[in-house]
C-alpha cells in the first residue's frame, strides 16, 4: 500500500512539474509574441513586473528582465505561502515562477503583429489558459493567488476588491506610461485573461446538486465513492405523474467534479433527475483538497 501511495504520489509530483513548464510556456508567449510588442500590460504581479520593467529602462536606463522582476517580486508572497498554506504548495509555486523567469528569457522574442486589440486578446487568451491550466492542476502561479487563498481561509471570502483595485493600478498605469488608449486595451487584456482562465479553472466554482431517486442508497454510495462530499436525504417525496416515492439528496460540488459526479449517477441510477445550479456564497465548512 506504502508503495502504492509512493507511486501515486510521484504521479502527481511529474505531473505537476510538466503543468508548470506549459504554464512558463504560456506566459512567456504572451509576453514575448504579444503583449511586450503591443504595449499592453498584464494583470497581477506579471503587469507589476512589466511596470517596473518599463519605468526602470525609460527612466533610470536600467534593463531589468521582466522575468527576474516577476520572481524578485513574488519572494514576499512564497514567505506567506510557506508561512500559511503549506510547504509543498509553495515548492511547487517557486518551480512554476521559477520556470517562467528561464522561459521568458529564453523564449526568443517575435513580433507577429504590434495591433493591440489583437496583441490583448491572444496574450490574455495564451496567458489564461496557461494559468487556468495550472490552477486546475493544483498549482499557484504566485501573485495574487496566493494572496486570494490566504484571505478565503482566513474571512471565507473571495479577494475581488484588491484583486480589482491592483488591476485598475496597472490600467491607470499602462495610461500614464503608453497613452490611455493603451489603458483600456490592457483592460480588454485582462477580462480575456480572467474569463479563459474561468473556463479552464473550474476547481473554484461552487455548484448545488439535487438528484431525485429512488434508488438513494445506491446513489450515496457511488458519489462518495467518486468524490468526498457530504450528502443531505429527504426522505417521503412524491413524483406528480406517476406518484412514486421518491428520495432527494442535496449536496454541494466544484465545477471540477462534475464529470464525477456524472459518471457515479451513470452507474448507480441512470434514470435518476439531477439539477445542478451554481452557488454565489458559501457559509459553513466545505472540503477542499490539500494544496
Amino acid at each position: 500500500m506504502n508503495d502504492l501511495q509512493q507511486l501515486i504520489e510521484r504521479h502527481q509530483y511529474t505531473g505537476r512539474v510538466g503543468t508548470a513548464f506549459i504554464y512558463s510556456i504560456c506566459v512567456s508567449i504572451a509576453l514575448n509574441f504579444f503583449w511586450n510588442p503591443g504595449h499592453i500590460y498584464s494583470s497581477g504581479i506579471t503587469g507589476a513586473a512589466q511596470l517596473v520593467h518599463t519605468l526602470s529602462t525609460r527612466y533610470l536606463g536600467v534593463d531589468l528582465g521582466i522575468g527576474e522582476l516577476l520572481f524578485l517580486l513574488n519572494i514576499p508572497l512564497f514567505i506567506l505561502a510557506w508561512i500559511k498554506i503549506s510547504h509543498r504548495f509553495t515548492i511547487f509555486t517557486i518551480i512554476a515562477v521559477g520556470m517562467s523567469t528561464v522561459m521568458i528569457r529564453a523564449l526568443h522574442p517575435v513580433t507577429l503583429t504590434t495591433d493591440p486589440i489583437i496583441c490583448a486578446i491572444f496574450g490574455g487568451a495564451v496567458n489564461g489558459f496557461g494559468t487556468g491550466l495550472a490552477l486546475r492542476y493544483g498549482i499557484s502561479t504566485g501573485g495574487l493567488d496566493i494572496l486570494g487563498i490566504v484571505i478565503r481561509r482566513a474571512t471565507g471570502r473571495k479577494m475581488g476588491t484588491i484583486n480589482m483595485t491592483f488591476n485598475a493600478f496597472i490600467i491607470v498605469a499602462a495610461g500614464f506610461v503608453f497613452g490611455w488608449p493603451y489603458a483600456f486595451y490592457s483592460a480588454i487584456g485582462i477580462f480575456v485573461n480572467a474569463r479563459v482562465m474561468d473556463m479552464v479553472y473550474t476547481r473554484q466554482q461552487r455548484m448545488q446538486v439535487m438528484i431525485i431517486t429512488d434508488r438513494p442508497k445506491t446513489v450515496v454510495d457511488s458519489v462518495q465513492h467518486h468524490i468526498r462530499r457530504g450528502i443531505t436525504i429527504v426522505h417521503g417525496a412524491e413524483g406528480a405523474y406517476k406518484h412514486n416515492k421518491k428520495s432527494i439528496l442535496f449536496t454541494v460540488i466544484s465545477g471540477y467534479e462534475v464529470g464525477e459526479l456524472q459518471e457515479a449517477i451513470n452507474e448507480s441510477d441512470p434514470n435518476s433527475f439531477v439539477s445542478l445550479s451554481n452557488i454565489v456564497r458559501i457559509l459553513g465548512n466545505f472540503y477542499e483538497p490539500r494544496l
